[in-house]
């Protein structure tokens, strides 16, 4: 009894420092809601565009189609790289693709020569035809010789291969320091911007017959 009396004695706070109180207490729940509403909008679009750009480095990528060399009798002194992306792969720019080779001794790092070092095949012609613009190359340079692009995405100034693109990358080996005597180990990749490279790796054969001028090595 003495408890009930006692609450009945009590009454609530009013006034306007209890108003200020709720006031605070609303503003400060409001904020947290806030600040979590931004840090999860953050976190989703963060979580979005990790996932897009995880799926193209997996999904993308270069597929060495084979690899051709060009003899003079002693050593081999060209290199045409057939290269396609892979299936479901996202557009790949050849201008941001690096080629590393080594013959064991020297090891080039190559990048494309520009748009004075390319030639599309649909004007005619054969790949292993050295008189193109795209086999007239320096050291540290490669050149590119379009097989197949329906689409016309690979342009000399803008040289992008997509889905069905074949292309050759060319490789003057004398310019760039390697020695492809026979029977000599070649080894290396084609590394593009994103994705999984292109692997190159080969042994030369024992000898270089004057009647093949033309051989294949991959």
């Amino acid at each position: 009894m003495r408890v009930f009396e006692f609450l009945r004695g009590k009454k609530g706070a009013m006034g306007i420092g209890t108003l200020i109180i709720f006031i605070a207490m609303v503003l400060v729940a409001a904020v947290a809601a806030a600040v979590l509403i931004n840090t999860s909008g953050f976190l989703q679009q963060k979580a979005m565009a990790t996932g897009k750009e995880s799926t193209e480095q997996v999904a993308s990528g270069l597929s060495a189609l084979r690899v051709i060399g060009i003899h003079d009798g002693s050593q081999i002194n060209y290199l045409a790289i057939y290269i396609s992306p892979n299936a479901g792969s996202a557009p790949i720019d050849l201008n941001q693709t690096k080629i590393l080779i080594t013959d064991g001794k020297e090891k080039a790092v190559l990048k494309y020569g520009g748009s004075d070092k390319y030639y599309n095949l649909s004007a005619g012609g054969e790949v292993t035809n050295l008189s193109l613009a795209a086999w007239n190359l320096s050291a540290g340079q490669f050149g590119i010789i379009v097989l197949q692009d329906a689409d016309h995405s690979c342009q000399p100034s803008t040289p992008v291969i997509d889905k069905g693109d074949i292309v050759a990358l060319t490789i003057n080996a004398s310019a760039v320091g390697l020695d492809l005597a026979p029977r000599t180990t070649v080894t290396g990749s084609v590394i593009p911007e994103f994705g999984a490279p292109a692997v190159i790796e080969f042994t030369t054969p024992a000898s270089y017959l004057d009647t093949q001028k033309i051989i294949q090595l991959q």
